[in-house]
């Protein structure tokens, strides 16, 4: 049985951990079946927008696996934690637009995969914690950095150290979620979202994004140079000269992504 399961349908890739009985968490088989799958979805013109999630209705993800981890020499954790921070940075680094459909427990590594995506939206009953130094180590594949630039230092110092669990509605009000929601409606609302981005144009879309992700890692001054280039890979483009025309006309336009 596959461990990452996909779905693409007008635009849209659903990506979704398939491990339910052991809470979608990472053996290394699984992170490296999600590697390969990343990298087929970086290259792919057809997918415009991404849903993470996990199987069922428990989790989205409790982070590694640890009965793998216990059955592992030092050299093979740290091979496993570099590959975790790898894919990360990989699903980060993707050009296009994701979203993180929080369905249950999202805890350490499910945690900082939440937080590899751009937007995140929970279920009712979810539940949240950053709980790897109740396990004697540190967040290993993001989260001393990603979290820290979701919620500012001290907050996320606070949720590191004291490795306590929170629930979704917390999780929103630090700025952690777009949105909570019911479990049943999760996945309605989350293809609702990637919709409406959907009507967009891609390659503006792809530029937003490394403009956002790139000026947030440099000073403004650079990150308005940033911004500029970005905006100039969009003015030779078919879809800018196509939304033009139908603004004229009248009516929705139609962007090839070109």
């Amino acid at each position: 049985m596959a461990k990452i399961l996909t779905e693409q349908k007008n635009g849209l890739m659903y990506v979704t951990i398939n491990r339910e009985k052991a809470l979608n968490t990472f053996d290394y088989e699984t992170l490296c079946e999600l590697e390969k799958v990343v990298y087929r979805i970086h290259l792919d013109p057809d997918v415009r927008v991404i849903i993470f999630t996990g199987a069922g209705e428990k989790a989205f993800s409790a982070g590694a696996d640890l009965k793998e981890r216990k059955t592992l020499t030092p050299n093979e954790v740290r091979r496993n934690v570099k590959k975790i921070g790898d894919v990360f940075d990989q699903i980060a680094a993707l050009p296009q637009p994701t979203i993180a459909a929080v369905n249950g427990y999202t805890f350490g590594g499910g945690f900082e995969l939440m937080l590899a995506c751009d937007l995140g939206i929970a279920s009712e009953n979810s539940q949240f914690g950053m709980t790897e130094t109740s396990w004697g180590i540190i967040p290993g594949a993001g989260g001393t950095q990603r979290l820290p630039r979701r919620v500012g230092e001290m907050r996320a110092k606070e949720l590191i150290f004291t490795a306590r669990r929170f629930d979704a509605v917390e999780a929103k009000e630090l700025g952690v979620l777009l949105d909570v929601v019911p479990q049943k409606k999760l996945r309605e609302t989350c293809t609702e979202m990637a919709e409406q981005i959907l009507k967009n144009g891609p390659v503006a879309l792809r530029q937003a994004k490394f403009a956002i992700s790139e000026g947030l890692n440099t000073d403004l001054a650079t990150g308005m140079k940033i911004e500029s280039k970005s905006y100039e890979m969009t003015i030779d483009t078919e879809d800018r000269v196509e939304a033009l025309e139908a603004f004229a006309e009248k009516r929705e336009p139609k962007f090839k992504g070109k």
